[in-house]
């Protein structure tokens, strides 16, 4: 009867541990779910294909700042058109959730205005930017803040920019909003909205007004940056000036931010491959400034992409570390498969193989939109 009663105790203890086993895991569960960020950076390296950021590395001494991610994916960058996307459907899709035509900027397949992700972040109260190594009215920063049905029309792009409060905006192009055909002065206009605007990023930038409320255009150019092989500085410093600006304008209601390192398409369009690699370097220390922020932070989710690849670039048989071999099938897009990479709550979601317009679901979910 004893040896019963106490193998009768043994069981019931095993039973209890158990339980208690049980109700401590549902615990963790409902701890460890996933935290919304609430910051979202999104980072386009715009015709940043697989063999580009290979370049870049191999030409890095084997090292880059994108090294720091551990959740990856790829993204399928078909047009709504055309199996080779541009960059005005890529970003569209980005910012809007929709694949559209080849050279949409926010717009749908029937030409029809989508709200955008930065439009979103802008009526939940939080402050947003937009900077870019292109002109500012150029179809990636376009597509966040404009609707229209041809990326030519970057007087209208610009106009566009009077309808949604973008925070800050830094790029080329400002001869689109001051020597328009219709003779109308968009600068006046931002300025009577209490805009700052300046077009001398680089000399004035200690001095530009960062700490106050105001809201910030900067003119890089008049119309197209420079390469940053021929001198072109700015994007790595105004990535951290705009986003410690937007950190604080938001106090706690977090900011949207998306950031171009726009002309590593123009080297694959041109089939140069130290352009490619030359910008390829600079968004890539763009991106671990942005990181140093985002691992200070913990409250920032980082994603970094591309609309497509350009140029079919490939690294030769032949090449060594720093001295890289290289050719090209074209001097357009590819269809190719694009990586991205995240960083920060609610990265997990950007594991696996999706298509473009699923960037969008996941930054719009992640918002909690």
């Amino acid at each position: 009867m004893q040896i019963k009663n106490f193998c009768l105790s043994i069981v019931c203890l095993m039973i209890l541990i158990g339980c208690n086993q049980k109700s401590t895991n549902v615990s963790n569960q409902i701890t460890e779910k996933p935290k919304q960020p609430k910051n979202i950076i999104l980072m386009v390296g715009d015709g940043m294909g697989l063999t580009q950021i290979t370049a870049g590395l191999y030409s890095n001494s084997n090292k880059l700042q994108l090294e720091r991610f551990t959740k990856l994916g790829l993204h399928k960058s078909y047009s709504g058109n055309n199996l080779v996307t541009d960059s005005a459907a890529g970003a569209t899709a980005f910012s809007c959730g929709v694949k559209s035509f080849n050279g949409a900027i926010g717009v749908d397949l029937d030409k029809k205005s989508v709200k955008t992700i930065l439009e979103m972040a802008e009526e939940d109260g939080k402050p947003t930017g937009l900077i870019a190594t292109s002109t500012i009215t150029h179809a990636t920063p376009a597509s966040f803040i404009a609707h229209v049905d041809s990326r030519q029309k970057q007087e209208e792009i610009a106009a566009d920019f009077l309808n949604t409060e973008v925070d800050v905006f830094i790029g080329g192009g400002k001869k689109f909003f001051n020597r328009r055909e219709d003779k109308a002065n968009i600068l006046d206009s931002l300025k009577a909205k209490n805009y700052f605007i300046s077009d001398n990023f680089e000399m004035e930038v200690d001095s530009l007004p960062f700490n106050k409320d105001q809201n910030i255009g900067y003119f890089t150019s008049d119309s197209d940056p420079l390469p940053v092989s021929q001198g072109r500085k700015y994007l790595p410093i105004a990535a951290e000036k705009t986003i410690s600006y937007l950190d604080r304008k938001a106090k706690d209601k977090g900011f949207f931010l998306m950031v171009e390192g726009s002309q590593i398409d123009w080297g694959g369009h041109s089939n140069e491959g130290d352009y490619i690699i030359s910008e390829m370097l600079d968004f890539d220390k763009t991106i671990g400034k942005v990181l140093d922020f985002a691992e200070k932070d913990g409250e920032t989710l980082v994603i970094v992409t591309a609309d497509h690849e350009t140029g079919g670039f490939a690294i030769q048989y032949g090449s060594k570390l720093d001295s890289l071999k290289m050719a090209f099938t074209s001097d357009y897009h590819t269809a190719d498969l694009i990586p991205v990479f995240a960083f920060g709550p609610g990265a997990e979601a950007f594991q696996g193989i999706y298509e473009n317009t699923a960037i969008f679901d996941k930054m719009k979910a992640a918002f909690g939109y």
